[in-house]
C-alpha cells in the first residue's frame, strides 16, 4: 500500500501516518523526493479501510499496490532512483556510467593496466572478479581476497570505484574495505539468505537477471534488498538462456524500457555476457544505451585471449577506447552524456 504525501505535509503528520500505519501491523518505508513523501506500508494490508488513512491530515493519496513487489515498484519512487557513490559518481541520472574491466583479476600489472586505460577512456568504475563461481570444478576460481586488495590499490591510484561479485555470505564483511558496490551474478539471483544480509548493509548492490528468470522475479529478488532498509539497487540485464545457439545467451534489450516502466531501480546493460562474443559486444552496448541503459558493464582486458575467464567475450583495450567513443555519440542522441 502507498500512501502519498501532500507537498507541503509537515515532519509531525507524516510521523502521524506512519504510527498509524505501524499501529495497524505493517513496516513502513519512507522516501523523500523531489515534492513529496511517499510511505510504502508493507505486510498484511489487504483488510486494512484505505479510508482511514485518507482522512488523515497532510495525506494527498493512498492506493494498493497489486504487482508483486511493493518497494521495486515506480510507485514508491515515481522520479526515479539514482545511486550515489562517495566521490559524487552517480547510476541512474543523466549520465550513463561505464563499468569496465576483467572477468577475473589476474595479477598486479594487469589490474594496474586495466584501471589506467578504463580512467583514459573516461570512466569511472573498475569492475574485476576475485571470487569466481565456475561451470567447472577445474577453471580458474580466482585470487579472492588479495586480488580485491590489488583491484583496490590501482582503483584508489586511478580514482575509480570497484565493482566486484559476492557468492556468499561469509565473505561480505572481508569484502566491505576494497568493495565501492557489490555484484550479485546470475546463478546467486534467487539465493535469498545472500540478498536479506546486502539489505543490512549500505553499501550499493548491483544484481544480474538470472539466465532464465522473467523480470517480475528480477524485481521480487531486489525486493528482499529493498526490505532491509538497503535502498541502493543497482538491476542488470546481461542476457538469458533461449533455444538460440548463436550466441551465448540473449540480451533482453526490451528488459531495459520494460523495467524502467515497471520499477524506479536503475538497469545496467551487460553485453559481454548478453552476447558472449567479442564482435557482437560493441553493437549491443550501444543498442542499450539507445533503449536507456543507465550504465553500461563490460570486460576488457590487454590480452583478451589469454585472459584467465570468459576470453572469448572480452574486449581488447584498444577496441574499448573505440566504443567509448560510440557511446558518447549514442548517449548525446537520447539527451545523455556518458
Amino acid at each position: 500500500m502507498i500512501v502519498a504525501m501532500q507537498e507541503k505535509a509537515t515532519e509531525d503528520q507524516i510521523d502521524a501516518v506512519i504510527d498509524a500505519l505501524v499501529e495497524s501491523g505493517v513496516n513502513v518505508h519512507r522516501t523523500t523526493g523531489s515534492t513529496q513523501t511517499i510511505l510504502a506500508a508493507v505486510g498484511p494490508t489487504a483488510g486494512l479501510d484505505l479510508r482511514k488513512f485518507e482522512l488523515l491530515s497532510g495525506v494527498l493519496y493512498v492506493h494498493r499496490i497489486t504487482a508483486p513487489y511493493k518497494l521495486a515498484g515506480r510507485a514508491f519512487r515515481p522520479e526515479g532512483t539514482v545511486v550515489e557513490f562517495p566521490n559524487g559518481a552517480t547510476i541512474g541520472g543523466k549520465q550513463v556510467a561505464v563499468i569496465a574491466g576483467p572477468c577475473a583479476i589476474e595479477n598486479r600489472e594487469q589490474i594496474f593496466t586495466i584501471a589506467k586505460c578504463v580512467k583514459a577512456a573516461g570512466a569511472g568504475f573498475l569492475r574485476g572478479g576475485a571470487f569466481k563461481p565456475r561451470s567447472s570444478p577445474y577453471a580458474f576460481q580466482g585470487l579472492g581476497i588479495p586480488g580485491l586488495q590489488l583491484m583496490h590499490e590501482a582503483a584508489q591510484e586511478y580514482g575509480l570505484l570497484t565493482v566486484t561479485e559476492v557468492m556468499e555470505i561469509s565473505q561480505i564483511e572481508a569484502m566491505l574495505p576494497f568493495t565501492d558496490c557489490f555484484q550479485v551474478g546470475a546463478r546467486n539471483m534467487q539465493n535469498f539468505n545472500l540478498l536479506r544480509e546486502l539489505g543490512q548493509i549500505r553499501r550499493p548492490v548491483l544484481l544480474k537477471r538470472g539466465i532464465a528468470a522473467t523480470i517480475e522475479e528480477l524485481l521480487l529478488s531486489s525486493e528482499y534488498i529493498l526490505a532491509g532498509g538497503n535502498y541502493d539497487v543497482i538491476l542488470c540485464e546481461r542476457g538469458i538462456r533461449t533455444y538460440e545457439t548463436s550466441t551465448r545467451n540473449t540480451m533482453d534489450i526490451a528488459a531495459i524500457p520494460v523495467i524502467h516502466k515497471l520499477s524506479h531501480l536503475p538497469i545496467v546493460g551487460d553485453p559481454s555476457h548478453g552476447t558472449g562474443r567479442r564482435d557482437m559486444v560493441p553493437a549491443m552496448a550501444k543498442a542499450a544505451v539507445a533503449a536507456g541503459a543507465d550504465a553500461i558493464l563490460v570486460e576488457i582486458h590487454p590480452n583478451a585471449d589469454k585472459a584467465a575467464s570468459d576470453a572469448a567475450q572480452t574486449l581488447y583495450l584498444d577496441q574499448f577506447e573505440q566504443l567509448m567513443g560510440e557511446l558518447r555519440v549514442i548517449a548525446a542522441a537520447v539527451g545523455r552524456t556518458l
